[in-house]
């Protein structure tokens, strides 16, 4: 996959179209991600030792994987991912600006 938990994504295609924000979590033999505020569903939940009002909560729902894009670091549009080994490791860049996407 292109994009890891923590990237800053911008999302291409759906509903959500033009929304940014940050991966939770990544499903790779799904092929989805869960990104922040991105794609929210309405779960109607039992009461709980959790939860014991119960109610609807709005949570976020995966959605594919090639609907996100990078986030460039440097001119802040969306980039493609390329690889480099750089200083003996291989790190992702972006393909815009040669900027390392990696810590």
């Amino acid at each position: 996959m292109h994009v890891k938990k923590g990237d800053k994504v911008k999302v291409l295609s759906g509903k959500d179209r033009g929304k940014t924000g940050t991966i939770l979590e990544a499903f790779p033999k799904k092929e989805r991600v869960l990104v922040e505020g991105v794609n929210m569903i309405q779960k109607h939940a039992k009461p709980s030792q959790d939860n014991p009002q119960g109610g609807i909560l709005n949570i976020e729902a995966p959605i594919h994987v090639s609907n996100v894009m990078p986030i460039d670091p440097k001119t802040g549009e969306p980039t493609r991912v390329g690889h480099e080994v750089r200083d003996g490791k291989k790190v992702r860049i972006a393909k815009k600006s040669g900027e390392a996407l990696d810590k």
